[in-house]
């Protein structure tokens, strides 16, 4: 998991025992312990962005699922957010 916009640490898939390249990035917050400008951001990969997009919808988290782009999976210089999906709601 990374968090208020920093770049990932690692770029692995968040899905416990997953070790494969993450190509997607899922931000959420609960909102019954999180205000609106507390994020917290997955990675998933091909596999799994359906499976942790609906484990976080099935409990009614704000959620917004991005690809994640190429400057967060290696690392390199990012100018903006990287988010490009719906935003949070």
């Amino acid at each position: 998991m990374i968090g208020f916009g920093a770049a990932p640490e690692t770029t692995n898939c968040s899905r416990a025992g997953c070790r494969e390249l993450a190509s997607w990035r899922l931000d959420w917050r609960n909102p019954r312990i999180h205000a609106e400008d507390r994020v917290k951001t997955w990675l998933a990969c091909d596999e799994h962005v359906d499976f942790l997009r609906d484990f976080l919808s099935t409990r009614d988290f704000p959620l917004r699922v991005s690809p994640l782009e190429a400057t967060e999976r290696t690392g390199t210089e990012r100018t903006g957010t990287g988010l490009t999906g719906t935003e949070l709601t």
